[in-house]
């Protein structure tokens, strides 16, 4: 029978967590992530001394900033208490500074499988299976012949999780092994009188019902403790309502709606959990969701991804199925709403939602408006397996044979997240990002683009950090990938990358050239790069109609 905790009763689910266990977390930024189970746990660690010495795996990110694990965190590093925790496999840490503390200064094991294989690998698990195996990684940081997903020292040295390449039928695959999970945190919005759980109020459904199955599966079936923000004490939800049967439940905690928020801004819009029809989703509300503040370099490289989008709609004469990463990636879909493209180009978030408008900065992940929702596991495999047409994915370091690192230097690390799988899945990739880090300044006259003050931190080096998309496994499997800049377009070629578009009043040598760290092959057959990118207002469908016509 399952146990139900209200607010006022005394919470002693630490029990059931014994020192040593390996604890599953659900969790996207703050979305599905149960904060609430993650600070009574920390609390008690801090009483009693106990649990201690977990082995923590998330799906996603369980934190924003000084919330959730990320809070959690800080305090084991203000008081140099590491022994709640013996290590982490996490897919992302972008926004929790004080797990890339701690990862960085090596204070604990960090594992950093991308998303897609992190909750693919718990629904393997829950079938009984030894492992996940996928093509996924070869030629990358996750390749044991790199550094096998770890972050840091100490994971290489403890061996937690292991990355094995074999050869099958003449291909070689990795097969990615993790510790089976003793417990489960995990979120929903609700349980019902039976225990059975609902995620009526959540923004995206995550990848709650395969790590609560991978705690059941045997052997050592384990326990499952939920976070709900109401319960249902006089009736059983309809059929189609339950995420989670009660059945696979033994714990539900009633939470305080402060720690049950649907993104790191907001505690709750019922635009974000589907409670407003997409289609009633208006301008004004479009209008409110766009970011003002969007620096002008980075608008100009979202403007010209959006019509490379449209020139690919075009071409195909289909709807085309897009991918929209963090940074400048995710502006992209609101240019394309605003144009009236949302129907024509549809976008997916890797935490499962299609349509709509993707949010950005912390509350990436959540989507206002959109008409469909799948799992997390679920939407990976319209990655991997190539479903989709096209993602577009931020950068950090492009190298000459068009690898990509979009998130590992020497002293600055956010993980794969869910970049990996989706930059190898995809048909075609689209890399967006500055031409060099820093400030830039532009002026953009009589149809000239000029570079007024320059950055000094070079992108396109000779070999970048670490690699977490392969140019050579793209080509080899006919991928098309380009890159986009707010001064340049280069394409991936056998030969490397290629400068194939560039604005008016670019000089290629000085302004492009001597700013990289390798020579570039230079198109005989060079493009102008489109004015209308480099506006200060919107584009409208029409000028952006023109623009696709005439090329």
């Amino acid at each position: 029978m399952v146990q139900i905790y209200t607010e006022n009763q005394e919470l002693n689910f630490y029990k059931d967590i014994k020192d040593g266990s390996t604890l599953a977390i659900s969790g996207f930024n703050l979305a599905n992530t149960p904060e609430f189970l993650l600070k009574k746990l920390y609390e008690n660690y801090k009483l009693t001394g106990h649990p201690r010495d977990l082995f923590i795996e998330t799906d996603a990110l369980p934190a924003s900033v000084d919330r959730a694990l990320d809070a959690v965190l800080k305090e084991m590093y203000e008081t140099n208490d590491f022994s709640l925790i013996r290590g982490l496999l996490i897919p992302f840490m972008g926004f929790s500074p004080f797990l890339q503390k701690i990862t960085l200064e090596d204070k604990i094991p960090v594992y950093g499988w991308p998303i897609g294989i992190a909750s693919y690998w718990f629904r393997e698990v829950a079938s009984g299976r030894p492992g996940l195996l996928t093509r996924i990684g070869i030629g990358t940081f996750l390749d044991p012949d790199q550094d096998s997903g770890t972050l840091n020292e100490s994971a290489r040295k403890s061996n937690m999780c292991k990355i094995t390449k074999l050869n099958i039928s003449g291909s070689p695959l990795l097969l990615y092994e993790a510790p089976k999970p003793d417990v489960c945190f995990v979120r929903v919005s609700s349980s019902d009188i039976m225990g059975s759980l609902s995620m009526e109020d959540e923004p995206i459904r995550g990848t709650v019902i395969n790590i609560v199955q991978a705690v059941k599966a045997r052997p050592n079936p384990g326990t499952v403790i939920a976070q709900v923000k109401l319960l249902d004490n006089e009736k059983q939800f309809a059929p189609r309502m339950v995420e989670v049967p009660y059945p696979l439940v033994d714990i539900v905690v009633r939470s305080p709606r402060e720690y049950h928020w649907q993104a790191p801004s907001f505690e709750y819009d019922p635009r974000a959990c589907f409670k407003i029809n997409p289609s009633n989703i208006t301008d004004s509300i479009l209008h409110d969701l766009q970011n003002s503040n969007v620096p002008y370099i980075q608008s100009i490289i979202a403007k010209r991804i959006a019509l490379e989008l449209v020139s690919m709609r075009k071409k195909k004469g289909n709807t085309i199925l897009l991918n929209l990463g963090v940074g400048i990636p995710a502006l992209v879909s609101s240019i394309l709403s605003r144009a009236g493209y949302s129907r024509d180009i549809v976008t997916v978030v890797e935490s499962g939602p299609w349509g709509g408008i993707a949010l950005t900065g912390g509350d990436f992940g959540v989507s206002m408006g959109a008409f469909a929702l799948s799992t997390i596991p679920d939407m990976f495999s319209n990655y991997e397996g190539g479903i989709i047409d096209v993602a577009s994915l931020g950068f950090l370091q492009i190298d000459s044979s068009g690898n990509v690192n979009p998130s590992y230097i020497q002293n600055k690390l956010t993980g794969p997240g869910g970049f990996s799988v989706i930059a190898q899945g995809s048909p075609t990739s689209l890399f967006a990002g500055n031409f060099t880090a820093g400030k830039i300044e532009l002026q953009f006259k009589d149809g000239k683009l000029k570079i007024l003050k320059d950055a000094n931190t070079v992108k396109f080096v000779k070999k970048v950090y670490k690699i977490f998309f392969s140019g050579n496994e793209a080509l080899k499997y006919g991928k098309t990938v380009k890159y986009f800049t707010e001064r340049c377009v280069f394409d991936l070629t056998q030969k490397g990358l290629c400068i194939t578009e560039v604005p008016e009043g670019i000089d290629i040598d000085k302004d492009i050239i001597e700013k990289m760290e390798f020579k570039p092959e230079v198109s005989r057959d060079i493009k102008k790069m489109p004015e209308i990118v480099f506006g200060s207002q919107e584009m409208e469908r029409r000028d952006i109609e023109t623009w696709v016509t005439e090329i």
